[in-house]
């Protein structure tokens, strides 16, 4: 259990390296389109520049010209497709902690516990495949919460106003003391490249944490140990 839970734990904190490495890499895609303009320019100029009683030279320029604008206007409209079905029912996409929306409440069930709710961003449509998420407080691995399988469906849809929620008990031990914390990581899968950094709305004190699975049924995410 506890080489799982620092592969978990692990698998958080390098994910967020990875997040700011792969922004770096994303800034040429404008230099190249400069590029190819600049290219096709001179082309262009030397067409104008020809006998215009040159009428195959006139028929070629035009005629490439469209198929030119033909393409981009082809292209234009996959992307708009593609955008567009990323928010349509039925595509199966898996749902990434970056598609969410998150808000966390103080519950006083059980000795109290906080609810986290996950809601689909706007326009788009998306599955909880993992029924657990992955939950930590810090980066030590006595802050990873471990699972305790209450509740859940498997997958759950959100779009729209559907939303899932999971409960997360900060400390399950009688012993006073503790480590206190004001903000908890979740992730949708141990491999999310996007975990979340969520407020609490308190002051939490962790020693070893649990967490529920998903549900859409509030009352079967108050965490206990059975």
């Amino acid at each position: 259990m506890r080489s799982r839970l620092a592969a978990r734990s692990a698998r958080l904190v390098l994910a967020a390296v990875a997040v700011t490495a792969l922004a770096a890499t994303t800034a040429c895609g404008p230099e190249e389109l400069a590029d190819s303009g600049s290219s096709a320019a001179p082309s262009a100029d030397a067409s104008a520049g020809g006998d215009k009683s040159d009428g195959g030279d006139e028929s070629d320029k035009s005629s490439g010209d469209k198929s030119s604008t033909g393409g981009s206007d082809s292209s234009g409209s996959n992307d708009k497709s593609d955008s567009a079905d990323s928010g349509k029912d039925g595509y199966g996409q898996s749902c990434g902690t970056n598609d969410l929306d998150f808000t966390v409440t103080s519950e006083s069930q059980a000795g109290g516990y906080y609810r986290v709710t996950a809601k689909a961003k706007s326009g788009i449509t998306c599955y909880l495949d993992v029924n657990t998420p992955t939950v930590s407080f810090g980066s030590d691995l006595d802050g990873v919460a471990s699972p305790v399988g209450q509740g859940g469906e498997e997958p759950i849809k959100l779009t729209g106003s559907a939303v899932a929620y999971t409960g997360i008990n900060p400390k399950t031990t009688d012993a006073n003391g503790g480590t206190e914390f004001e903000h908890v990581i979740i992730g949708t899968t141990e491999d999310d490249p996007n975990p979340a950094e969520l407020k609490l709305p308190d002051t939490a004190t962790v020693d070893k944490p649990i967490v529920t699975n998903w549900s859409t049924n509030a009352a079967e995410t108050v965490p206990v140990i059975v």
